[in-house]
C-alpha cells in the first residue's frame, strides 16, 4: 500500500480553507482540509475486488486488518491528504446555500497502474465543517446500500461511482429512522466511495450565488482540464461544449434509470455529477409493481417531486439551475440554451434505443429506417408501462420473461410470474394478448434472427437488479454476523444478465411481507 501513487489535483489547483478544525462555519473556499475521526474496532465487512483489483488494493495483500484501518479512517497511507469538498444546492426545488460534504472525507486521488484517476471517499468518517450539527458517522444499513448499489449499478452498464469497501465501525450511532422522534442506536460502518471525480452541480451554484466569479472560473478550467479531455476551457466556445457534453451525459444517465425502474429518490443539484455518473445512494430503490407516481424517499411521499416519472424533468430543471450559476461566463444565454436542448436530444434518441432493445425489436422495424422503429418501440413500451400499472405488474420481471413470448402463438400467461395479482392475469388477458401479438407482429418483420433478439432482450433486460427488500435481509443478515445473504447478492449483482442456478430466488417479485415494511417499501434520509 505504500507504493500507490496519489496526485490530489483538487486541493492542489483550487483555494482551500485556512483553517483544520471542524467547527461547523461558512466556508469561501473549494475544500477544506479535515482528516477522518477514528473509530474503535475497524472490521472489513465486504469489499469490491474487481475494483481493489484495479486499484491495486487488495486487501488480502495489504493485509486486511491493516486495509480495514485505512478504510475506516484510522491510518492513512503516504500520498493521501484528507480532505472535504464546499458546494451548495438546491433541494427539493429551495436553494439551501452551503451544503458541503458533511460526513464525507476524501483521502486523495489514486493514480492506478493504468493512469486513470480515482478519488477515493469515505463516507460516515466523522464531522467536517459541513456537518452542520451533525455527527459525521453512518449506520450499517445505509452504507451497506450504497456499497452494494453501486457496484450493482456498474454491473447493470449504468455510469456510477463505485464502491471498494464496507468497514464496521465498531461504535453505535443514534438515528431517528423515521423522524417520528424515537431515536435509537444502529452499528455504525464506513463505505469507500470512488470516482474519478465527485464534483457537482451544486459546486458551481454555490461561488456563483454568492457572487465569487474568481472561484468559479477556476472551478469551471479546472473540471475541464482534470476530467474532460478533448474540451478547451480557455474561450466560450470551448465552455459552451463542455456544457452541452454535461448535458448529453446527463441525458444518457436518466435513460439508463428509466431503462431498469431505478428511482434515485432525492435529485437535489447537490446530489447530480458533472460527470454525469450516479452519485449518493440514499432512500433510492427499484419499481417493483409497475407505479410511474413511486418514490422512495418518505421525505418526498406529499409532494413527490422525485418520482420515477419526472426524474428526465427534474434532470433538466436541475441542469437549467447549472445553466444559471455558469451564465458569468457566458457572453449570451444561446450556448446554454443549446447544452438544455442537447440534454432533450441526448435522453430522447438513449431511451429510445434502450427501450427497442428492451423489446427485442431492430430500431429501422417498421421498413422506414431508424426513426420508425424507435418510434414503433416508444408506442409499444408506453402500452406495456399503462397495462403494467393498471394489472399491478413487476418491470423487471415482465420485460425478462418477454423474451420466452412465442412469436407465433403469444400467449400471457408466459408472464405470470410478474403479476403480484394472479387474478388480475385472467381480467385483463385480451388486453394482454392483443398487445403481445403486435408486438410478435413486429418481431416477425423485422431481420433479426430469433436466437439474435432473445439475446439482445437478455442483454437488455437484468434479471437481478437490488431491491429494497433484498437490502434489508442482506442488512439484517449482517448485524447478526451473517455475511452469507451479502455474499449471495455481491455474486447475481456482479452478472445481473445472466440465470445464476440456485439463487433464483433473489430475482422474486417483492414479497408481501415487504410491502409495508420498514427499508423495503420508503426510506427516510436518515443514516
Amino acid at each position: 500500500m505504500d507504493g500507490l501513487r496519489f496526485d490530489n489535483a483538487f486541493i492542489r489547483q483550487l483555494p482551500g480553507d485556512s483553517r483544520s478544525d471542524r467547527e461547523r462555519r461558512q466556508v469561501a473556499a473549494a475544500w477544506s482540509p479535515v482528516s477522518p475521526e477514528p473509530v474503535p474496532d475497524p472490521r472489513l465487512l465486504a469489499v469490491s475486488r474487481e475494483l481493489a483489483g484495479q486499484l491495486g488494493l487488495d486487501p488480502e495483500v495489504m493485509g486486511r486488518q491493516r486495509f480495514a484501518e485505512v478504510f475506516a479512517g484510522n491510518a492513512l497511507v503516504p500520498g493521501m491528504q484528507p480532505w472535504a469538498a464546499n458546494y451548495g444546492g438546491h433541494q427539493f426545488g429551495h436553494w439551501a446555500g452551503q451544503l458541503g460534504d458533511g460526513r464525507a472525507i476524501s483521502l486523495g486521488e489514486l493514480l492506478a497502474a493504468d493512469g486513470s484517476r480515482h478519488e477515493l471517499q469515505l463516507k460516515g468518517a466523522g464531522p467536517t465543517p459541513y456537518s452542520r450539527g451533525a455527527d459525521g458517522r453512518a449506520v450499517l444499513r445505509s452504507s451497506l446500500r450504497e456499497f452494494v448499489c453501486s457496484e450493482a449499478m456498474h454491473h447493470l452498464g449504468i455510469p456510477t461511482t463505485r464502491a471498494l469497501s464496507l468497514v464496521g465501525t465498531g461504535e453505535q450511532v443514534v438515528r431517528d429512522m423515521f423522524y417520528d422522534g424515537h431515536p435509537a442506536p444502529e452499528p455504525g460502518a464506513v463505505v469507500c466511495r470512488v470516482s474519478p471525480s465527485f464534483i457537482r452541480f451544486g459546486s458551481f451554484e454555490l461561488p456563483a450565488a454568492r457572487g465569487d466569479s474568481g472561484l468559479l472560473g477556476r472551478l469551471v478550467e479546472f473540471t475541464i482540464d482534470r476530467d474532460f479531455p478533448g474540451h478547451d476551457a480557455s474561450d466560450e466556445a470551448g465552455r459552451a461544449r463542455w456544457f452541452a457534453e454535461v448535458c448529453r451525459r446527463t441525458g444518457v444517465l436518466m435513460a439508463h434509470w428509466m431503462r431498469v425502474g431505478f428511482v434515485h429518490g432525492v435529485m437535489n443539484t447537490d446530489n447530480m455529477s458533472i460527470l454525469g455518473l450516479t452519485i449518493d445512494y440514499g432512500p433510492y430503490g427499484w419499481l417493483d409493481d409497475f407505479d410511474p407516481d413511486f418514490t422512495p424517499n418518505t421525505t418526498d411521499a406529499q409532494h413527490r417531486r422525485y418520482r420515477y416519472s419526472a426524474q428526465p424533468e427534474i434532470a433538466w430543471w436541475n441542469l437549467g439551475r447549472l445553466a444559471g450559476a455558469l451564465s458569468g461566463l457566458f457572453s449570451s444565454q444561446a450556448p446554454l440554451e443549446a447544452g438544455l436542448q442537447a440534454y432533450v436530444s441526448a435522453f430522447h434518441e438513449a431511451q429510445a434505443r434502450m427501450l427497442a432493445a428492451k423489446l427485442g425489436l431492430d430500431p429501422g422495424v417498421g421498413g422506414n429506417g431508424v426513426e420508425e422503429g424507435q418510434d414503433t418501440a416508444i408506442g409499444l413500451a408506453r402500452e406495456l408501462f399503462a397495462l403494467m400499472h393498471a394489472d399491478g405488474v413487476d418491470m423487471t420481471l415482465a420485460f425478462r420473461l418477454l423474451a420466452q413470448v412465442d412469436p407465433d402463438a403469444p400467449d400471457p400467461g408466459v408472464l405470470a410470474e410478474a403479476f403480484y395479482d394472479p387474478g388480475k392475469l385472467e381480467e385483463g388477458r385480451s388486453r394482454w394478448v392483443d398487445w403481445l401479438s403486435r408486438l410478435a407482429s413486429c418481431w416477425r418483420r423485422q431481420a433479426l434472427p430469433e436466437p439474435d433478439r432473445v439475446s439482445l432482450m437478455r442483454r437488455s433486460n437484468p434479471r437481478y437488479v437490488f431491491r429494497n427488500y433484498l437490502a434489508q435481509q442482506a442488512i439484517d443478515a449482517l448485524e447478526q454476523g451473517d455475511d452469507t445473504v451479502l455474499a449471495d447478492l455481491m455474486r447475481v449483482l456482479a452478472a445481473p444478465y445472466e440465470d445464476h442456478p440456485g439463487l433464483e430466488q433473489l430475482a422474486s417479485r417483492r414479497p408481501e411481507w415487504a410491502r409495508q415494511r420498514a427499508g423495503c417499501s420508503m426510506l427516510s434520509c436518515s443514516s
